[in-house]
């Protein structure tokens, strides 16, 4: 296997791959628990970025030890799956805002309407997902062309991420508005159903994803050379501890309850991260 000595402007730390490779796998085991159990579907996306992160950290565990002299085969596994395993959590929250609308009967309350609010915001996540992938891919190559051309290439797909998440930020808080100032039909019979309490832990992932997204676009715009990409602990701090805590917020709020509620008398759902309760007539027992 081809080794070189110029994959990274650092020494990667060993024990900070490790740290986060255990930290991804508790969370991912938790989700994989939580999505057996409950089988909400629409989290399979988070559930496969969670495995992303974790074979990501691993990889960079082993690049990490063969410092100075890197192989390729580690370095662009870790860089590809951390790179692109964000892009699956937001797709199981675009598929989550779909599924909420449809609890309340709020799709007039949408700008965009429940048919194509999925197709637009899980499409365009496709795009930026692939634009990644194929920019992480290029990356590999050994010429300094190869690199510009993966580096803009990332950069494009970024730039889509984050135009769709602006987008979809301003559908979800519109529509929260528009519920909460005239609640539907449905929340008048019902005003126990915890929409609220979901929507504000979309924010939140929601914000976590896109300031990750941010950092990574300013990381590669500024290149090879920028001071993103030249100190390590900036990817910790904005990529690592971020992505960690978008898992964590699915698994303390987890959206099984929005699944149950839809599927009504009999489904199952996900209390206080691991307790799993059984829907009687919107009631837990």
């Amino acid at each position: 296997m081809a080794v070189t000595t110029n994959l990274y402007n650092y020494d990667p730390s060993v024990g900070a791959a490790i740290f986060f490779a255990i930290l991804f796998g508790i969370i991912t085991l938790i989700h994989t628990y939580q999505l057996i159990r409950t089988r909400t579907l629409f989290l399979i996306p988070l559930l496969v970025g969670g495995y992303f992160e974790l074979a990501g950290y691993i990889a960079r565990t082993l690049s990490a030890q063969e410092t100075p002299n890197w192989t390729i085969g580690p370095f662009i596994i870790q860089h590809l799956l951390i790179l692109v395993a964000p892009a699956l959590f937001a797709a199981s929250i675009y598929m989550e805002l779909g599924r909420i609308i449809l609890l309340v009967h709020g799709e007039k309350q949408s700008i965009i309407s429940r048919k194509w609010l999925t197709k637009i915001f899980v499409g365009g996540d496709i795009g930026s997902f692939l634009a990644q992938a194929i920019g992480a891919g290029s990356m590999a190559g050994h010429s300094k062309s190869a690199v510009h051309t993966g580096q803009t290439i990332i950069i494009c797909g970024l730039v889509a991420q984050i135009l769709f998440f602006f987008l979809f930020i301003a559908t979800a808080a519109i529509f929260h508005l528009r519920v909460h100032t005239r609640p539907t039909q449905k929340l008048l019979s019902e005003p126990a159903i915890p929409w609220q309490k979901h929507m504000f832990a979309l924010y939140g992932s929601s914000f976590l994803i896109l300031i990750r997204c941010v950092f990574r676009l300013v990381e590669y715009a500024q290149g090879r050379d920028g001071s993103l990409m030249s100190h390590e602990i900036f990817l910790y701090i904005f990529d690592s501890v971020l992505m960690w805590g978008t898992m964590v917020i699915s698994a303390v709020a987890h959206p099984s309850e929005i699944n149950a509620l839809l599927k009504g008398d009999g489904a199952l759902a996900v209390r206080k991260v691991v307790y799993v309760y059984r829907m009687v007539s919107n009631m837990a027992v």
